[in-house]
């Protein structure tokens, strides 16, 4: 499992690619991507692609990553997820709270 982020100043969008297992296990780098959205970070995009499972705190930790942002539900965007992890996050209504991109072709 890896988490990595990458700032891209033109559009001030943190960029976060987890891949692997989305659980407490990168609970510590994920709290680092917290500290990062007050330094002018208008948006956050969450990639999906290589992340294989997420459980309940993944969930959790989206969640205080939202209320970093102000809860604003355009303010995170979660892309590009497979399938299975989709269907969690549809089951947890997450929907409704981020913006959620269409799954990969």
């Amino acid at each position: 499992m890896a988490v990595e982020t990458n700032l891209n100043t033109e559009t001030q969008t943190l960029e976060v690619r987890i891949s692997g297992r989305f659980d407490f296990s990168i609970h510590q780098n994920f709290r680092k991507i917290t500290q990062q959205t007050g330094s002018g970070v208008k948006s956050i995009a969450i990639d999906l692609s290589e992340t294989d499972y997420m459980d309940s705190s993944a969930l959790g930790m989206l969640l205080v990553l939202r209320d970093k942002v102000n809860e604003k539900k355009e303010a995170i965007i979660i892309k590009n997820s497979k399938e299975e992890v989709r269907k969690i996050l549809k089951i947890a209504n997450f929907d409704k709270l981020f913006t959620l991109e269409p799954p990969l072709a």
